[in-house]
């Protein structure tokens, strides 16, 4: 192993509307560090959005590579890192499943683990409780997962054709809040319909049927219709959106992050649209990561991010 060796690991987002807590797809977005040995754990931030974070031992990277070492039993040395990312934190876009993701991968690499792909996912299931953005940025693509309590079943999809536009605003939304306005049981009745819903969604998305698909993914109802009033204009967004070319509007995961799904080259005209509606939002096209969480031992610069 070189003194120096880069991580690289993709956003993601969850839920694409039905497939609540199972369904989860990597992004063209990027968490990225570069880990090397030193005298004690030493964090350098350089995006702003990271500034606030700690720079020693209390990182939350540096929890999570502790924790899978732990697992292993084995001895993981004190590293120096320089961080730097384009994932907003807090906004549905999975940020801390990517940081999950590069903690066990930093004990894999500096323990000596030699952890399979479908080990760190099952560690970052254990550690997350969902397979959906953990699965997302292991494995890059479509992920769909199954979590029993001890052991994750999943199916892996390398890519889907299609453009995803990004709606996100300037105000965070801690997952446990959005959380906390879901109701504890429902009805079997209902949840027979959100989860024929999810079965019905997956199988239009992935015969290429999209008005299907739009169709079905926003009827969930599972979270969506108790955090719309979490997310400003969310009905204005889905509806401008539509009349654009998204065949699907949903909200990334708990919020507040809104994502828009369009046929392959329909989506920097809807992008377009959308940036001159909610001009307050930041409004981003982006692409479905194929591959996953990545290792290298190139450097990179702090001043720009690339897949």
């Amino acid at each position: 192993m070189s003194s120096s060796l880069t991580i690289t690991v993709p956003a993601s987002t969850a839920n694409l509307g039905p497939g609540f807590d199972s369904i989860g797809l990597a992004l063209s977005k990027y968490l990225k560090i570069q880990a090397s040995r030193g005298d004690h754990w030493h964090f350098e931030h350089l995006s702003p959005e990271l500034k606030e974070l700690p720079n020693d031992e209390s990182h939350f990277v540096c929890q999570m590579a502790q924790k899978t070492a732990a697992i292993f039993k084995a001895p993981l040395p004190p590293l120096t890192i320089k961080m730097q990312s384009d994932i907003p934190l807090a906004r549905g876009l999975g940020s801390s499943a990517a940081a999950v993701a590069a903690g066990i991968e930093l004990a894999n690499q500096f323990c000596g683990l030699s952890l399979s792909t479908e080990e760190k996912m099952q560690i970052g299931t254990r550690i997350e409780g969902h397979p959906d953005n953990i699965g997302a940025s292991i494995y890059g693509g479509l992920v769909i997962g199954v979590y029993d309590g001890e052991k994750t079943k999943s199916v892996h999809i390398s890519s889907l054709d299609v453009d995803i536009v990004a709606l996100i605003p300037s105000y965070e939304l801690k997952t446990e809040e959005a959380r906390k306005v879901l109701p504890n049981v429902l009805e079997r009745k209902k949840a027979v319909q959100a989860s024929a819903l999810s079965n019905v969604f997956l199988a239009a998305l992935l015969t290429g049927d999209y008005e299907l698909a739009g169709n079905v993914m926003e009827k969930d109802l599972f979270h969506e219709p108790y955090r719309i009033h979490l997310i400003d204009c969310f009905e204005e967004m889905r509806k401008c959106a539509r009349n654009n070319g998204a065949f699907g509007t949903v909200i990334s995961g708990a919020g507040p992050a809104v994502l828009s799904f369009a046929e392959k080259g329909k989506g920097e005209k809807l992008a377009q649209s959308l940036q001159a509606r909610f001009w307050d939002c930041e409004i981003e096209l982006l692409s479905v990561d194929q591959n996953g969480i990545q290792v290298s031992e190139s450097s990179f610069h702090s001043d720009r991010l690339s897949s």
